[in-house]
């Protein structure tokens, strides 16, 4: 163990990982002062094996999503008042005697979350699937846009988390975008984010069940919302003046056609009126949520 005062946590999210869990949570017992596992409704032995390992269980009576068990395991690590948390994957992927790698920048006060990179390390970045390369690297650009420009690996599971970080970070999502949204709620609340390389194995058994569409469809969601919701006078002022602006040259389109041949353009009046209505519903949605933003912060500072 790194240091034997530290309470230092391990989280691992399982979900029918029987074959792999038992060995996992020996290893990982070694660096740490306790080992939770949130089993997300398993069907097979996966809560009784971790058990014997020496985990502390947390089971969930039916599967709830990958972003559920970190909820979980994160608010059992706040009762418990952690000081680091690292979280970890149940397959087998993660090497968790790269655990004091993850945490030196946090003991160093050099950052509030670390996360582990593949792409930082050459040589497991040449097993990457190329199909999986290159969805991760899409969706962490698509995450750079709302968070770290820095970002190298936004879909990494493999991550190191200080007391400051656990107690600000509040998740919503249970599906797969929790990675990302725990990315975005750390730039809003100007956490400072670490990558460290690390060694990812792609020959276990069963790497990953996810489907990459969805999984991308889903980060996509979760940005767009939290975008639009965070900055609404940008989202929704930009994309109702667009729609203002198609309406006008519909608008003047079936008006040049009336000048000229005094033929009055009906569909070209509809697109018009239903673009203009778009445009303006979206301008006063900016307005609502940018004003509703504005009273709760305000109430939040006086509180």
């Amino acid at each position: 163990m790194v240091n034997s005062t530290l309470k230092l946590l391990v989280c691992i999210p399982a979900f029918n990982e029987a074959k792999q869990i038992g060995q996992i949570v020996k290893n990982a017992r070694r660096h740490c002062s306790e080992v939770l596992v949130c089993d997300d409704g398993s069907v097979d032995r996966t809560a009784e094996i971790a058990k014997i390992a020496g985990a502390t269980v947390i089971r969930h009576n039916s599967n709830r999503g990958y972003g559920a068990a970190i909820k979980t395991l994160f608010a059992e690590s706040r009762k418990k008042n952690a000081e680091i948390i690292v979280t970890l994957d149940s397959d087998g992927q993660h090497d968790v005697n790269e655990i004091p790698k993850l945490i030196s920048p946090l003991l160093k006060n050099d950052s509030d979350i670390v996360i582990g990179s593949r792409f930082l390390n050459k040589k497991s970045q040449e097993h990457i699937p190329m199909y999986r390369s290159f969805g991760i690297k899409t969706i962490t650009k698509l995450t750079q846009v709302a968070s770290y420009d820095h970002l190298t690996d936004s879909q990494s599971g493999f991550r190191a988390y200080s007391k400051n970080a656990l107690d600000k970070i509040s998740i919503y999502e249970n599906g797969m975008s929790v990675s990302t949204e725990i990315l975005l709620k750390a730039k809003e609340k100007d956490l400072t984010i670490k990558e460290v390389p690390i060694t990812v194995r792609y020959d276990v058994e069963d790497a990953s069940s996810q489907n990459p569409f969805k999984h991308g469809i889903s980060v996509i969601h979760s940005v767009i919302l939290f975008v639009s919701l965070k900055h609404p006078l940008t989202f929704y002022g930009i994309l109702g003046l667009v729609f203002l602006g198609i309406g006008i040259v519909f608008m003047a389109s079936a008006l040049d056609l009336f000048s000229t041949t005094r033929y009055v353009s009906t569909p070209n009046i509809i697109v018009s009126a239903g673009f203009f209505i778009i445009g303006i519903v979206l301008l006063a949605t900016s307005v609502i949520l940018y004003t509703m933003a504005a009273l709760l912060r305000g109430k939040l500072k006086e509180s």
